[in-house]
């Protein structure tokens, strides 16, 4: 074998790093070497956009299972006048649904009470008060559509691109790589999950897919340590630890005139950076910190594991510059199958927390000056039949089935044009008839207000370019300020 040079080898050994490790919340340790400065080829280092961005962080509130939007902002009038009635058996023949066969179909009027709000008079239910209020900040997507009916699959497509499988990398992943990150003490794609589960896509929803592994979302708690082993054992205090590490460095350190080995070099380097979120974390996790009228207002509870308390986090995630943040909210499968999927009464005990916490967020990154650099998109992965669910045609509670044929979403932000509805479906709710998006394109419009062409976004694997949009997406223009 020929000698090779020690600066090539370090070269080549740190690219097998990144391409091959697995090291989670360590790897982001990569974002400084040593505690020093952070150096050219650093992978979360920022970087420049492909063009001036209209906004520098996201916030993605993930409603896991498929709200039934229709019985939350898509009113159709018809369809509660002709409640009860068979479903035209043209719109469901030879169509799929999870749990529904088709000629069994009896339509399904919303039980809850719609009125307009705002200046562009919105359709909002009377589940969702508080986001009302703020109407004429969100901006309403009605024509959404996905390819898959089942919450894995339509999960995987709208958080990596693809449904088929796991392994590409996630919308945070992607984003991170193509611009870095703006705290070298914190990851840059954070992700919270709320409802008693993990989303159906699992883990794939964060994760780095063949990107490096230093992109993968990290998963924070809100209840206990934020970040597992994050404080130091018992008996160890924060003098111990720092002599501790300064002797693993003399250690590990190389003979004079020889080089470093790179993997111990990285390892030390993750010491170093979970010596520095041990500082940060625990302060910028503790939401007691906040005044009374802010936890009042988002509905927090310090030391509680909340979605009202993962919004709050949020914000004080992308206020020290973290690029971002994803929120899972489990708990919006409501097929009627029990008391807890009506679409009645339990719908609106559902959406209280959640309609208090995402509007107090979003006003409070508007008075904070932090709305206009900040994307907030709240959508689930499909939406709900506009007919009854079929497992529950003599049941005492009434639900929806999966339907991946029409969909709302709204969003919040710079770049945008607040409080306009974009798109919308036929009387009864089941077709888009008007300015049809899919998931791809809401993926590139997300990476267009971050100043990224979802086209050039690429990464080379097994001899190809991918991307996040696959061949597919295209910027939602008419809903750009």
């Amino acid at each position: 074998m020929i000698p090779q040079p020690p600066d090539r080898l370090v070269h080549q050994t740190r690219r097998h790093f990144l391409r091959e490790g697995s090291l989670g919340l360590g790897g982001v340790a990569l974002a400084s070497l040593l505690g020093g400065a952070a150096p050219a080829d650093d992978p979360f280092a920022p970087k420049p956009p492909h063009y001036p961005a209209k906004v520098k962080n996201v916030i993605f509130l993930s409603m896991s299972g498929g709200p039934p939007h229709l019985d939350l902002f898509d009113y159709k009038p018809e369809l509660v006048k002709r409640n009860g009635q068979d479903c035209p058996a043209s719109l469901t023949e030879g169509k799929p649904f999870a749990f529904t066969a088709a000629g069994a179909t009896k339509l399904q009027g919303t039980p809850q009470k719609f009125t307009q709000h705002g200046q562009g008079g919105a359709w909002i239910s009377a589940a969702m008060p508080r986001l009302a209020e703020i109407a004429d900040e969100l901006t309403f997507i009605k024509s959404m559509y996905t390819d898959q009916f089942n919450h894995g699959p339509a999960e995987l497509l709208l958080m990596t691109g693809i449904p088929r499988t796991a392994g590409r990398p996630s919308l945070g992943s992607w984003v991170t790589y193509g611009l870095g990150s703006e705290n070298r003490d914190l990851p840059g794609f954070i992700v919270f999950v709320s409802g008693g589960s993990l989303p159906s896509a699992g883990k794939s929803g964060w994760g780095n897919g063949f990107l490096p592994s230093v992109y993968q979302g990290v998963q924070c708690r809100t209840g206990g340590d934020p970040v597992l082993y994050l404080t130091d054992p018992e008996g160890m205090d924060r003098s111990l630890r720092r002599a501790s590490l300064d002797a693993l460095k003399d250690l590990n350190a190389p003979k004079p005139g020889e080089p470093i080995h790179p993997e111990t070099a990285t390892r030390i380097a993750q010491y170093e950076l979970a010596f520095r979120m041990q500082m940060v974390v625990p302060e910028l996790m503790d939401v007691s910190r906040e005044p009374a009228r802010i936890l009042e207002a988002y509905g927090a509870q310090p030391g509680a594991a909340s979605f009202a308390n993962n919004c709050l986090l949020a914000r004080r995630l992308v206020e020290k510059g973290v690029r971002f943040v994803q929120l899972f909210d489990w708990g919006w499968d409501f097929h009627g199958t029990k008391a807890e999927e009506d679409i009645g009464e339990n719908l609106i005990r559902r959406c209280a927390a959640m309609d208090r916490a995402v509007a107090a967020l979003i006003q409070d990154l508007k008075c904070r000056g932090l709305l206009d650099e900040t994307l907030v998109i709240w959508m689930g992965e499909f939406g709900r039949t506009p007919f009854r669910e079929g497992r529950t045609a003599a049941g005492p509670h009434i639900g929806r089935d999966h339907h991946p044929f029409s969909n709302t979403l709204f969003m919040a932000g710079g770049g945008l044009k607040p409080g306009i509805t974009h798109g919308a479906t036929d009387e009864l709710g089941f077709h888009v008839t008007e300015n049809p998006v899919h998931v791809h394109d809401i993926q590139a419009t997300l990476l267009h207000l971050l100043g990224m062409d979802h086209t050039r976004l690429t990464y080379r694997f097994q001899g190809r370019d991918f991307r996040l949009t696959d061949v597919q997406g295209r910027v939602i223009k008419q809903i750009l300020a």
